[in-house]
């Protein structure tokens, strides 16, 4: 098992993502539009290979890539991303819950708070962040419900169905 934390929300647990997890479910998630539309995950295409590779690029580095799976019958239905820099104290958080079925059960949001709140505890960190296309409302919304505050916005900076659309990045400081 890969290096990382294994964490328990109130209906999701997190743990290392690893090479096993490379599933068909799991490239599903990566090649259906619906899931990856507002990420630029988008404009690739996902096979085993890819798969192994970006996972490969976490080793030996400070950040985490994790699956996330339902507590209740440990189902995988997502995966959550960690980019750290710990000489400046952030952390970067990234989410994507594949299973479509399980939108709108709260699974994002525990997970998202869930590796804040581990994220808060680490010694040095003093702020988290993420982002996310201002239409992606869902995500929006786990990011203002996890506490964080929109801190800036980088203007028509992508291009959504043909049209320029904002990057919103939200952001925690973490009171010492």
């Amino acid at each position: 098992m890969l290096p990382g934390p294994i964490l328990s929300g109130d209906k999701v647990r997190l743990q290392p993502f690893r090479a096993a997890d490379i599933t068909p479910a799991y490239l599903s998630w990566l090649n259906d539009p619906e899931v990856v539309r507002y990420s630029n995950q988008r404009f690739r295409q996902h096979d085993e290979s890819s798969c192994r590779a970006y996972l490969a690029s976490f080793a030996g580095s400070a950040n985490l890539f994790l699956s996330i799976q339902r507590l209740d019958d440990k189902r995988p239905v997502g995966t959550m991303t960690c980019y750290r820099s710990m000489p400046h104290g952030t952390a970067d958080i990234g989410i994507m819950l594949g299973e479509r079925q399980c939108w709108g059960q709260g699974l994002g949001l525990d997970a998202w708070t869930t590796l804040m709140g581990w994220l808060a505890l680490q010694p040095g960190m003093r702020k988290i962040t993420g982002g996310t296309l201002d239409a992606n409302i869902g995500m929006r919304k786990i990011m203002e419900r996890a506490g964080m505050q929109l801190e800036a916005v980088r203007r028509a900076q992508e291009i959504l169905d043909g049209e320029p659309r904002d990057i919103v990045l939200y952001a925690k400081f973490l009171d010492r």
